[in-house]
C-alpha cells in the first residue's frame, strides 16, 4: 500500500519552499520559472522512464518515476490543485473499465 502520508508531507514541502529564495530552493527556482520549466521537466523525467524500463533497470525505473511523480507534484501546486485531487480522481475511476473511463472524457 502507498504511504499516501509521504506525499502529503512532500506536497506540504513543496508550498513551504514555493516562495523561499529561488537561488536557495531548486523547487522555488522551478516555481519562478513557470509553467514551460515546470512541464519540460515532468517530460524530461518521463522520458528517462521510459529508457530506464527499456533498459530493464528497475531500480532506475524507480528513481525516475519518484522523480516523475515529485516534479508532477510541482505541477499540480503550481495550478493550485494537490495530491487530494488526483486521490479523488483515482476514487472516481476505481472499478470503472479503462475503455469505459475514456470514453466517458471524450463523450459530448
Amino acid at each position: 500500500m502507498i504511504d499516501i502520508e509521504v506525499l502529503h508531507r512532500v506536497s506540504e514541502t513543496l508550498v513551504a519552499r514555493k516562495d523561499a529564495d529561488p537561488e536557495s530552493s531548486y523547487v522555488s527556482g522551478l516555481f519562478h520559472k513557470g509553467t514551460d520549466a515546470i512541464c519540460k521537466k515532468v517530460a524530461e523525467e518521463a522520458a528517462e522512464t521510459i529508457m530506464a524500463a527499456k533498459d530493464k533497470d528497475l531500480l532506475h525505473v524507480v528513481w525516475e518515476v519518484t522523480d516523475v511523480w515529485f516534479h508532477t507534484l510541482i505541477l499540480l501546486h503550481h495550478f493550485g490543485l494537490s495530491v487530494d485531487d488526483v486521490l479523488a480522481e483515482f476514487r472516481r475511476r476505481e472499478g470503472v473499465s479503462g475503455i469505459d473511463e475514456k470514453k466517458s472524457r471524450t463523450a459530448g
